[in-house]
């Protein structure tokens, strides 16, 4: 065990795995026809991915930027050449995969229409899918390409580079600030709520 949970590829593989061993007793003892088990795996694939995004946004907003100033400027490099980079990665197509998963979604279950036009009654859940791809358009028009000249990946002066930094740093505030009622149209409209 100790073997599978040192290396994160090992844990990953076994963890789909496991998963995959579950889909399949419950395809063996459930009840799926194959409309709802799209749905269900578009559903299964938005959560993971949405974990992801969130998760990571809330890693740079709560940890990274409050605590970058207490590191030593000689180890600084290792967040911004190393762990920013792959976090990074991993945020922005967290992203991606997160919206369009949504959008399949709302699409198989048959209010992907009603939801974007806020109409009968799909308004909290069309909030949420506005405020998420808004989130995504801020990942990718904004975060990211200044990130990129903050970290070095695109080299500019240094007064560029902290303006850079300045602003990705209030767009990743602005998608953090978005994310918690985002998430309240996504829950609430799994209750019935309208």
């Amino acid at each position: 065990m100790i073997n599978v949970l040192s290396d994160l590829s090992k844990t990953v593989f076994v963890s789909f795995a496991l998963a995959i061993i579950f889909i399949f007793f419950l395809a063996k003892h459930g009840q799926f026809d194959q409309t709802a088990f799209n749905m269900w795996l578009f559903r299964w694939f938005h959560v993971i991915s949405g974990i992801m995004w969130v998760g990571i946004l809330y890693y740079f907003n709560f940890v990274q930027i409050p605590n970058i100033n207490k590191i030593p400027d000689n180890q600084k490099p290792a967040i911004s050449k190393v762990i920013a980079p792959a976090a990074l990665f991993w945020f922005r197509w967290g992203a991606v995969v997160t919206v369009l998963t949504g959008l399949k979604l709302a699409y198989l279950n048959g209010y992907l229409h009603k939801a974007m036009t806020f109409s009968d009654g799909f308004w909290p859940i069309g909030i949420g899918m506005w405020l998420g791809i808004i989130m995504l358009l801020n990942v990718w028009g904004v975060i990211w390409p200044n990130q990129k000249r903050a970290l070095g990946i695109i080299e500019v002066d240094a007064d560029a580079k902290a303006k850079a930094a300045k602003r990705a740093m209030l767009f990743s505030r602005t998608n953090t600030l978005l994310s918690i009622p985002m998430l309240v149209g996504m829950t609430v409209a799994q209750n019935g709520f309208s």
